[in-house]
């Protein structure tokens, strides 16, 4: 079954530079596909979670969380449309942020930032591994996403939804 990898913090504030299509090339056993700067990959070839990590760990030369989801729980997560009924346009943008696992109790939500009547984030939705939400494209929202570990007691890393759609579409073609 083929996978997803989700790196956290790289190449973000000229710290953990890395160069993901040269990372995707290293580990072509793998049959990995790199979709854009921030160290999402899509998996092609069936593996073991902890093959697949050690192998991304020895090729970076710095620490960092790796986020591993079976494709299906990509696909069947884009299946559901989850931002069908949320705030959408240009000043919106809709994400998603990978946690390293699943919580065990999830909040109430939905969950606004600052506050849930004038928030420039909002999250609206934990499946799983996944929390989606939507913030407002304003330099104050972006300190919000940091915020989502805090409350929620996991590490995850945030990808914008554009990116997941990139992933289904590679996906479509496995």
């Amino acid at each position: 079954m083929a996978s997803v990898v989700f790196l956290r913090a790289i190449n973000v504030g000229g710290a953990n530079l890395c160069k993901p299509a040269q990372l995707a090339k290293d580990l072509k056993k793998f049959d990995v596909v790199n979709i854009g700067a921030v160290g999402t990959f899509v998996v092609r070839e069936k593996t073991s979670d902890s093959a697949l990590r050690a192998a991304i760990a020895r090729k970076l030369p710095f620490k960092c969380e790796i986020m591993i989801c079976p494709a299906t729980a990509i696909v069947d997560l884009a299946k559901k449309d989850p931002f069908a009924r949320q705030p959408s346009g240009p000043e919106i943008t809709r994400f998603v942020s990978i946690l390293h696992k699943r919580i065990p109790k999830p909040p109430r939500l939905p969950i606004g930032l600052p506050s849930d009547k004038e928030w420039l984030l909002k999250v609206f939705a934990i499946q799983d591994q996944f929390v989606l939400g939507v913030y407002r494209r304003q330099m104050k929202a972006i300190g919000y996403l940091g915020k989502i570990e805090k409350i929620l007691g996991v590490p995850g890393t945030v990808r914008n939804w554009n990116t997941i759609e990139k992933v289904i579409h590679v996906l479509s073609d496995v």
